[in-house]
């Protein structure tokens, strides 16, 4: 039987830890990053307390935000909030009667669910409150969440910088029964 040298092995862990340590603040600084909603304001996209991935190459090195990508907004506070891109920098939007204008013309809203729009139109009166006309600056987008009657966002917060998105779409991991790709 051999000897086992405890302090060539001991020199191994460490150089395996400090390898697995660099590559997990590699992918977790400029790849992606995990992620827990503590909100409803996504519902029914994005379920309260759901753990995920987001990406955050696509928005630190590419600069790729779209209309109605799912976003991660990181607030002064610290905390993050979960909204997706309703206008882009330079345009101008408005709701009116629960339709969204970009530059004056209608835009479908395809991603909400119309069984749940339904049902709060039904007891609330409508889905989303007016929104009068704003042009944002070339540096702001226009965030809303899915749960448009219970939702804080820009109608609250005003148009966010692009600058506080540090993520873009969610890879739900739990719960588990909604575990893919959101956005």
């Amino acid at each position: 039987m051999k000897d086992i040298n405890w302090k060539a092995e001991l020199i191994d862990f460490l150089k395996t830890l400090l390898v697995s340590f660099i590559i997990i603040f590699v992918i977790t600084r400029f790849v992606a990053r995990p992620v827990k909603v503590n909100q409803n304001s996504m519902y029914p996209t994005v379920l309260d307390q759901s753990v995920g991935i987001t990406n955050i190459f696509s928005v630190s090195v590419l600069h790729d935000i779209n209309r109605f990508d799912i976003v991660v907004i990181k607030m002064e506070d610290g905390k993050n909030l979960f909204k997706r891109v309703i206008g882009l920098p330079g345009e101008t939007l408005s709701y009116v009667d629960d339709v969204l204008y970009i530059d004056g013309e209608p835009v479908d809203e395809p991603f909400i669910n119309q069984e749940y729009k339904s049902e709060e139109i039904n007891k609330l009166g409508l889905f989303t409150n007016d929104v009068k006309e704003i042009t944002l600056a070339n540096d702001e987008v226009y965030c809303l969440g899915d749960n448009r009657p219970f939702s804080k966002d820009s109608r609250d917060y005003g148009p966010f910088k692009e600058s506080q998105i540090t993520g873009k779409g969610i890879f739900i991991i739990y719960p588990f029964n909604r575990m893919g790709s959101v956005d």
